[in-house]
């Protein structure tokens, strides 16, 4: 017999979580399972991460204290709607070793079938992980054949570079400089080994 938890939740303050948490209730019971605690996020939307959501936050932080073997939900899309926040909440569990019941997706991670199921869902977090870093190289590769600068804009000008030498002759050290100019430590040092190129 698994101590189990429900976790419920809905968006908007107009709905209830009683259907929810009756589908789970009557699952729980079916399988034998006890119910100790219920978790809550009313008013919630899906698209919020864990620290938005103080019942996901709480459950998850019981997880990892061992006080329950088990969490039931109603559906995936119950405890979030963006891959990577789904992926970290199951993967916590994973690590707490606590499994997870979803009963509309037929989803539970105490059976080969839903471990298996579990896998195929980080594969394709993984998979999108990856398409998202080759889609950055590409775009950064794009931008420096076509000649765009890249990173943050340069404020950097004749007159900074001047007040840079002057205020390093003044004997000035240079992180008060960069804090004065509000240009960075190695942005000054540069200016300064230019200077000293020049001069030689």
């Amino acid at each position: 017999m698994k101590r189990c938890v429900a976790y419920v939740r809905v968006s908007t303050n107009s709905q209830d979580t009683d259907s929810q948490l009756l589908a789970i209730k009557t699952s729980i019971e079916n399988s034998g399972d006890v119910l100790v605690n219920v978790y809550r996020d009313h008013g919630i939307s899906g698209s919020k991460g864990r620290s938005e959501r103080p019942a996901l936050n709480q459950l998850l932080k019981d997880a990892s204290e061992k006080k329950f073997d088990m969490v039931t939900a109603f559906s995936l899309d119950r405890l979030g709607r963006s891959l990577p926040d789904l992926l970290a909440t199951m993967q916590l569990l994973q690590i707490a070793q606590v499994d997870l019941r979803l009963l509309k997706n037929d989803l539970d991670t105490s059976t080969s079938s839903g471990r298996l199921m579990f896998s195929i869902f980080g594969a394709i977090a993984e998979f999108e992980r990856s398409l998202i870093s080759e889609r950055v190289k590409a775009g950064l590769e794009k931008a420096k054949k076509t000649g765009k600068k890249l990173g943050r804009p340069s404020t950097m000008n004749e007159s900074t570079k001047s007040a840079i030498l002057e205020l390093t002759k003044k004997g000035m050290g240079v992180k008060g400089i960069a804090k004065l100019l509000r240009v960075g430590c190695g942005t000054c040092y540069s200016v300064l080994k230019e200077g000293e190129l020049r001069a030689a």
